[in-house]
């Protein structure tokens, strides 16, 4: 692990607001606590569109992990930053598709960590362990990613809404680049990133979650931001785009009703 990095936490302060938790609360779940709905309802106030962006990233989720077993093969997910179980974890949307789908969970929260293994115990074929994302050698040589998946074969890594958690310091687009470097060709990179083009609300929005998380937060960023996470990879199509666009039908799914920011990302091959 690098300096940089913060030590893994092993103890749940449900007065500190946590990421995952209002993920959790957005998407309807009920492991919240007072702390994150109060957070989750100001930031409302700067981004109306939040809980409605939130439901469409979990659907490109959805629609990701279907196309990826159904037109790739793929049989492999690493779930980095997946945060607090709800509706349709990827393990659930996998095996349905496909009963031979193993998939490992990774995130630094305790509570993630405690629900998780609960829900889990009895499915040999998924994983949750507790680890950084900022540390991928760290992740990809865990004994427990060793004993699921097969390297040597194609693995989806999911970097789904969880890159603007990751400051600029710490350089998230090596981040990735280091994670791909240890996966073998074939296979595939999910990403998803919050941006906003207006540099007012990348800043204030910024400031806010950075202070009501304890610094747990990276930046809002741009666009070109995003496409900068996907160099060296090739870009499946329809490209990079506002995710809640990534083959669908656009009218199954609710439309923002204001645009301050999206959710911006796609799918690269490992060549």
């Amino acid at each position: 692990m690098n300096h940089d990095q913060m030590p893994l936490s092993h103890s749940i302060d449900v007065t500190q607001p946590s990421v995952a938790r209002m993920h959790n609360y957005y998407l309807g779940g009920k492991d919240n606590y007072p702390a994150d709905r109060q957070v989750c309802e100001r930031l409302l106030e700067h981004a109306p569109s939040t809980q409605i962006l939130t439901i469409n990233n979990r659907r490109f989720l959805q629609r990701v992990i279907r196309h990826l077993i159904l037109e790739h093969g793929v049989r492999q997910f690493l779930d980095i930053g997946a945060g607090l179980p709800t509706r349709d974890n990827v393990h659930e949307i996998a095996q349905r598709y496909t009963g031979d789908a193993r998939v490992v969970y990774i995130d630094n929260d305790p509570m993630v960590l405690a629900y998780g293994r609960a829900l889990l115990e009895d499915n040999d074929q998924t994983a949750v362990i507790q680890a950084d994302l900022r540390d991928p050698e760290g992740i990809l040589d865990h004994p427990r990613v060793a004993d699921l998946l097969d390297l040597s074969q194609p693995v989806a890594a999911l970097y789904v809404s969880v890159l603007h958690c990751v400051p600029d310091d710490a350089a998230p687009a090596a981040l990735v680049r280091r994670a791909a470097a240890r996966l073998c060709p074939g296979s595939l990179l999910v990403i998803s990133q919050l941006v906003s083009e207006d540099a007012a609300t990348r800043h204030v929005i910024t400031d806010f979650m950075r202070e009501s998380t304890g610094g747990n937060w990276g930046a809002v960023r741009r666009t070109k931001d995003v496409s900068s996470f996907f160099t060296g990879l090739d870009i499946l199509e329809p490209g990079l785009v506002d995710v809640s666009t990534w083959r669908t039908d656009a009218s199954l799914d609710p439309r923002q009703h204001t645009r301050e920011w999206i959710e911006y990302g796609g799918v690269g091959r490992v060549p």
